[in-house]
């Protein structure tokens, strides 16, 4: 009987012990404080996150198999949508075929600029690596669009050493660095990719409109806003462009004053100081309290994100006055509601430019006082800058009405 009873007691007691090493699990990753699960699949990343067209490329698998196959395709033209976070849609641009070795060496093709991937297949799993084909020189079309490539490793929480801990500062407050390098989890898609990228990449295909795509890496490459406004008319922040180097905010504000067109298309950009040094990046500081608040280049700054409790609103039309080439077509009027926005959110401030137009707002999406602006301001050098407000605006453009408003922005923006 005393032998059963340790017996149920020693049950209970690991029974205890499990459940709360389970509340913990749950609530450190509710909270970022240990590396999130990861879904089976094939991890692989390239040793760069962009390549010029026909370079040699190395590939790095984590869980090499002997036999596996290879496939590149492009983003874009696919004609299903991929409908999962774990899954990447693109059409294939070469034929599959074998692949052995833990970093094997392959040559792209001649290849339109763009967003492409590796789809990797053996032993009945899928893995994605995905990389920018960056055009051959600046300028060779007058559109350059700039992925979001640090802040989809930022968010990324692969745990690539084995220490319990994700590979990030949302991990964990003692980690400061971010690696560059890692395969993403989700069978290598980046982060929120299929909420906040997908539908703009493929708006973009679809319409025919072409453009240079470049990685964070080559943004930050370009010597100088002179020569960014030398090449291009239009820059274009599609996805969350949270994390940039102090040369990154130079140029894009180098660019603007010399009366280049910029468009944020989704919310919370320019918002953190990083440091690059090889593949890690270090930080990070609020732009803000160095004394160059985000607003003051991109018209509107971050205000706060849903933690996890407020749910998305639409946008109500303020002022179709302000800009009516941008709603040109759409149905909108003053008053009218259209879309399903939040997640996090920004609103101008006393720093804004001056001229900065509301256009469109969700009012108190994230409780009173915290509304999401979308703004738009001219300078006298002639520059136009739009910023959506919202984060997930240009990953909301199969919607019919947010495609005619991308129209219009483009029709306006992508010419001196």
């Amino acid at each position: 009987m005393l032998r059963s009873r340790r017996f149920l007691a020693t049950v209970s007691l690991a029974a205890l012990l499990a459940a709360a090493a389970g509340l913990f699990v749950a609530w450190t990753q509710r909270s970022g404080g240990i590396s999130k699960p990861d879904a089976p699949g094939i991890h692989a990343a390239f040793t760069q996150r962009s390549y010029a067209p026909g370079a040699r490329v190395r590939l790095r698998i984590l869980d090499p198999r002997r036999r596996m196959t290879i496939r590149f395709f492009r983003v874009g033209l696919e004609r299903r949508r991929a409908l999962r976070n774990d899954v990447m849609a693109g059409t294939p641009v070469t034929a599959p075929r074998t692949l052995s070795g833990s970093e094997p060496l392959t040559r792209l093709g001649a290849w339109p600029s763009g967003l492409y991937f590796a789809r990797l297949s053996g032993g009945g799993l899928v893995g994605y690596a995905p990389f920018v084909v960056r055009p051959r020189r600046l300028g060779e079309h007058r559109v350059l669009i700039v992925l979001p490539t640090n802040t989809w490793q930022a968010y990324n929480f692969r745990d690539l050493d084995g220490n319990g801990v994700g590979d990030t500062w949302y991990a964990s407050d003692s980690v400061h660095t971010v690696d560059l390098t890692r395969p993403f989890l989700d069978r290598g898609v980046p982060p929120h990719y299929r909420g906040y990228d997908q539908a703009f990449l493929e708006w973009l295909a679809r319409t025919g409109r072409r453009a240079d795509f470049v990685s964070d890496d080559d943004f930050e490459r370009v010597g100088s806003g002179d020569e960014l406004a030398r090449a291009y008319d239009l820059v274009a922040f599609p996805g969350h462009e949270e994390y940039v180097t102090a040369h990154a905010y130079d140029v894009a504000e180098r660019y603007r004053d010399l009366g280049g067109n910029l468009a944020f298309l989704a919310a919370n950009n320019f918002f953190y100081k990083v440091e690059r040094h090889g593949d890690m990046l270090h930080g990070r500081t609020r732009w803000r309290d160095l004394g160059r608040p985000e607003v003051r280049l991109i018209g509107a700054q971050y205000v706060d994100w849903n933690h996890d409790k407020y749910a998305n609103r639409p946008y109500v039309v303020t002022s179709t006055a302000a800009t009516p080439w941008l709603f040109r077509g759409s149905g909108l009027r003053d008053g009218t509601a259209f879309g399903r926005y939040g997640i996090e959110i920004d609103a101008r401030t006393g720093d804004s430019p001056p001229g900065t137009q509301v256009l469109a707002r969700i009012p108190n999406v994230f409780g009173r006082g915290k509304t999401a602006e979308m703004t738009y301001y001219e300078t006298p050098r002639g520059a136009r800058v739009f910023a959506a407000g919202a984060m997930n605006f240009g990953g909301s453009a199969h919607n019919p009405v947010v495609a005619r408003l991308l129209a219009n922005l483009w029709a306006r923006l992508a010419r001196p």
